[in-house]
């Protein structure tokens, strides 16, 4: 058991907080960092002993690969390979959303441990925009190994708080950079040459949308994996992002038949009665996604936060109504599906 500290990194903090993470960091010691999506739980990703402390710690299984974050584009070399065929368009990719949360997957460089990747020949690598991340990234000096600060297949922490209710005791510091901008982890992106555009295949959907990508290649969705292969990138599993609480996705709203006596709750995209949901029901509890007409980037931003409110409300079942499949919708939708599918 560890006791685990909160460090507040506002600006006259920020020196000693990026000073304490660092030196934890060079002694094989785990830290968790807030970025632009979720918390995550940062080790030495060149450390075989430090790496092995995240699986330890969330209680992940070895065969789900980590991304790897790096500092500046200079640093991309020392973990991946670049293949001449789709070096400009990694050249176009990065210039255009890094940092920020677009993750890239690439052959491994020869220093990658297959610990980091699980054995697989690539790695998925990113650059944080988050200021705190980013610093500590530059400071360290070395590409950090960083999924997400919560227990294995659970609800994904954007604040200090709730990645002390996930790792309390098991961790040594957290710090608290407050509330992730984007809300949701990034996205994930396979690169292949195209006869006449690079093609990008989503493996995971995030903040970077199909439509931000198209501006650059081809995008195409790759099909849901089987459920008995290993993941290629994190988010792959069928079931991840869950509360305890049992959670139920409804295409409709009449297509619901809540049992007697059981206590639901409602994960409203935004309260409109015309919907057809608020007004299905006597719930327990309601929490909101997006005020007003429905915002997809307020949405994205609550999403973690809601789930973890209700999850903690002490329903029988959370009831998700689906929002809008665009745009950032697909990544909301994506992880809506996965939460239920306990």
């Amino acid at each position: 058991m560890h006791e685990t500290r909160i460090i507040q990194a506002e600006d006259e903090e920020m020196a000693e907080a990026v000073h304490q993470a660092v030196a934890l960091l060079a002694a094989g010691e785990l830290v968790a960092l807030p970025t632009e999506t979720v918390y995550g739980l940062a080790a030495d990703a060149f450390n075989d002993e430090a790496v092995a402390k995240i699986f330890a710690v969330k209680e992940r299984p070895s065969f789900d690969p980590l991304i790897v974050h790096i500092a500046a584009n200079r640093d991309l070399k020392k973990v991946a390979i670049v293949p001449p065929e789709i070096e400009e368009a990694v050249a176009a990719l990065s210039a255009a959303f890094w940092p920020g949360p677009l993750t890239i997957v690439l052959p491994k460089a020869p220093g990658v441990s297959d610990l980091v990747t699980a054995g697989l020949p690539t790695v998925a690598v990113r650059m944080s925009a988050n200021p705190i991340f980013r610093r500590v990234g530059k400071e360290f000096g070395k590409p950090i190994a960083a999924p997400s600060a919560n227990r294995f297949g659970r609800i994904s922490p954007t604040s200090a708080s709730a990645v002390m209710k996930e790792l309390g005791g098991r961790i040594s510091l957290i710090i608290d950079g407050g509330a992730c901008r984007d809300g949701l982890e990034s996205t994930i992106i396979r690169i292949e040459p195209g006869e006449k555009r690079p093609v990008f295949q989503i493996l995971r959907a995030g903040p970077i949308s199909k439509e931000d990508l198209q501006k650059h290649g081809k995008v195409v969705k790759v099909r849901e994996r089987d459920a008995a292969s290993k993941p290629e990138v994190p988010g792959q599993l069928p079931s991840h992002y869950a509360p305890t609480t049992p959670l139920l996705i409804f295409d409709k709203p009449e297509d619901f038949h809540p049992e007697a006596g059981k206590r639901y709750g409602l994960i409203s995209y935004r309260s409109w009665t015309k919907d057809g949901y608020i007004t299905l029901h006597d719930w327990e509890k309601v929490e909101t996604l997006s005020s007003g007409s429905g915002k997809l980037v307020e949405a994205a931003v609550r999403f973690f936060h809601v789930l973890r409110t209700m999850d903690e409300a002490e329903l029988d079942f959370i009831v998700a109504e689906p929002v809008a499949d665009t745009g950032l919708g697909v990544a909301i939708n994506e992880r809506l599906r996965r939460a239920a599918a306990k």
